[in-house]
């Protein structure tokens, strides 16, 4: 064997830096676009928690009513709530992103069925994910960030591929070998995603604070701090999936794409 690699395995490295400069620049680019993708299912799930649980456990206001499901109860609904925002919201990123990698245009409304078929199985996988993630952080912190990255390309997998209820599978092959690259990736965008959450949050809450604050002020700063989160994690995600699929199968952002034409 002379200069051949196994198939799926490369020494090609993943690109880190430009993933996350090209994630800032899609967000920057698009930023309305991308905060209207992500606001939305992120306001709905948060009012959806707030009208459930009470406005106290969803908003983390002790003063704005105690939760109608107290205690544990709250949590692991509040839990369930953002694992399947954040589920339809990857899938509409990662479509958003591959238009704007390729600079052509496309309807947001175009995004929505593709986004509604993906986010029952990317809603249930990660949702079995975490599980897994919990149970191995609890031991130690590096197998849990470690299982993060192996499961990463969960909603990419369902959305382009079609990988259903297969796509764990689907991302631990697509990971093998780029696994602390990928988490590299992660845990910047994790950092910048907080910072520029906390920043635009202060000024709503600047804002807010004139008017009176209460529940409405932290709807707003809960749902664009998290809209920035979801969205660049989003767009960061379709960026590294596709990456993978260059160097492990030969495919270009185009030809991944194509599968929304």
């Amino acid at each position: 064997m002379t200069g051949q690699s196994a198939p799926g395995v490369s020494s090609a490295p993943l690109g880190a830096g430009l993933i996350i400069g090209d994630s800032f620049t899609i967000l920057f680019r698009y930023f309305v676009a991308v905060l209207l993708l992500a606001a939305i299912p992120t306001f709905i799930g948060l009012l959806i928690s707030g009208l459930s649980v009470g406005w106290a456990a969803t908003l983390g206001l002790p003063d704005a009513g105690g939760p109608v499901i107290p205690g544990v109860g709250a949590a692991v609904f509040n839990i369930l709530i953002q694992i399947v925002v954040w589920g339809l919201t990857t899938a509409l990123l990662v479509q958003l992103a591959y238009d704007a990698k390729l600079k052509r245009s496309s309807m947001i409304t175009d995004y929505l069925g593709p986004a509604l078929k993906a986010t029952l199985p990317i809603g249930v996988l990660w949702l079995v994910a975490s599980v897994l993630i919990g149970i191995a952080s609890v031991a130690l912190v590096i197998p849990g960030l470690w299982l993060y990255a192996v499961f990463s390309m969960i909603a990419p997998a369902v959305v382009i591929e079609g990988a259903g209820f297969r796509a764990m599978g689907r991302s631990a092959d697509l990971t093998k070998g780029y696994r602390w690259p990928i988490l590299g990736v992660m845990v910047v965008i994790i950092i910048a995603s907080g910072l520029l959450g906390g920043v635009v949050g202060f000024i709503v809450g600047l804002v807010g604070a004139g008017l009176g604050g209460g529940v409405i002020v932290g709807l707003i700063m809960n749902t664009i701090a998290g809209a920035i989160g979801t969205g660049l994690g989003g767009i960061s995600v379709a960026l590294i999936y596709a990456r993978l699929r260059e160097i492990k199968e030969g495919v270009s952002v185009d030809q991944i794409a194509s599968v929304f034409d």
